[in-house]
């Protein structure tokens, strides 16, 4: 039976194309393929490479959108909450001390407990703030989940609109409704099209195609003159969020919150190799997937992608410089090994095709 489903998909729907390789001692010992879509707020395809309609899974990349049920609860207002919660909404936090201390602030506002988030007790993402907690002899805690802090709204938001708190994770649950009818209404896809299944969190997450993500990416950046007020506030409340406290987002060291510590844009990873870029003065949406799932090639292969935009003319060649020159001087693209040689490097081997 596997093997009649995967028959199903051409090989390029499937493995993408070849977007970075990794070379050592000038031979090719890794290839990262994956597709690239890029897709302005009306929905219009303008670049990519691979294949625009593949399947994604969403994952983390559906937080901000998953945030707007929980401000359209009132419960930043309601719990005296600030921006940092708000931020935390979006996380996929690494366990480091700002983020705990903010989980911690937004379950003592709410009076939301930690015994009710419905995944398991761990450790921190992040290796020093994990070695720092077991050195200080801390037990696991569910808040250490890099999605604790989306988690903790969704209780407040059940709270306030007077539902369950138990089930609050099921996909008949009135606050899973409501974000299935964001997803759809953001992305352009109908709620009966959205393919289903379950996130590491526990939550329901939804496969859409490649060029509909990169659509939410651009509205969210860009929120179209179109919608009604209040969604538009909300929405600019979340990424303009997400923007001032780029550190609570992911953490340390992390792509989206470098690419978030300016105004240009926003970003957020997603696992097994989803990530996503919305470019404001563009109003742009980017995304690339690589297809193993892995992430050390997203550094470089959304610089080169920013760059090549910029030299076809799809988005100003200064915005570009300003993002791909953050992300090329935070990443390396030498490789070193643990004697400090360098032994090699990763490269971008791709070319998007422009669609305008």
């Amino acid at each position: 039976m596997q093997g009649e489903r995967s028959a199903q998909f051409t090989a390029n729907e499937i493995g993408g194309i070849p977007l970075a390789i990794m070379l050592r001692g000038g031979q090719v010992e890794n290839v990262h393929n994956g597709h690239i879509a890029v897709v302005d707020s009306d929905g219009r395809l303008v670049a990519g490479v691979g294949s625009p309609d593949v399947l994604t899974f969403m994952r983390s990349t559906a937080k901000p959108l998953q945030a707007i049920p929980i401000l359209r609860a009132g419960v930043i207002d309601a719990y005296g909450l600030t921006n940092e919660a708000i931020a935390m909404l979006t996380a996929s936090h690494r366990g480091e001390p700002a983020h705990l201390a903010a989980l911690l602030t937004m379950l003592r506002q709410t009076g939301v407990k930690e015994e009710q988030l419905v995944f398991h007790a761990g450790l921190p993402l992040d290796g020093d703030a994990r070695d720092e907690w077991i050195k200080q002899g801390g037990p696991p805690r569910k808040l250490f989940h890099n999605c604790a802090g989306k988690h903790i709204g969704l209780l407040a938001a059940c709270q306030l609109n007077d539902w369950p708190m138990t089930g609050y994770a099921e996909p008949d649950h009135p606050i899973q409704q409501e974000i299935k009818q964001w997803i759809s209404f953001a992305a352009d896809v109908p709620v009966s099209s959205l393919s289903g299944g379950f996130d590491g969190c526990g939550l329901p997450v939804y496969a859409i195609p490649l060029r509909k993500l990169a659509l939410v990416y651009a509205r969210l950046a860009a929120p179209p003159t179109g919608w009604e007020d209040t969604t538009r506030a909300i929405i600019e409340r979340i990424t303009s969020s997400m923007n001032e406290r780029p550190e609570l987002v992911e953490g340390t060291g992390r792509l989206a919150s470098l690419l978030l510590s300016g105004p240009q844009a926003i970003a957020k990873s997603g696992a097994q190799g989803v990530f996503a870029v919305g470019l404001r003065q563009e109003r742009l949406g980017l995304i690339v997937k690589v297809s193993d799932g892995t992430e050390p090639a997203w550094p470089i292969i959304v610089s080169e992608a920013l760059k090549q935009l910029a030299a076809m003319g799809i988005i100003d060649q200064k915005a570009s410089q300003t993002l791909s020159g953050r992300i090329d001087a935070a990443f390396a693209q030498e490789l070193r090994n643990d004697a400090g040689r360098i032994i090699g490097k990763r490269e971008a081997v791709f070319q998007l095709d422009s669609y305008v």
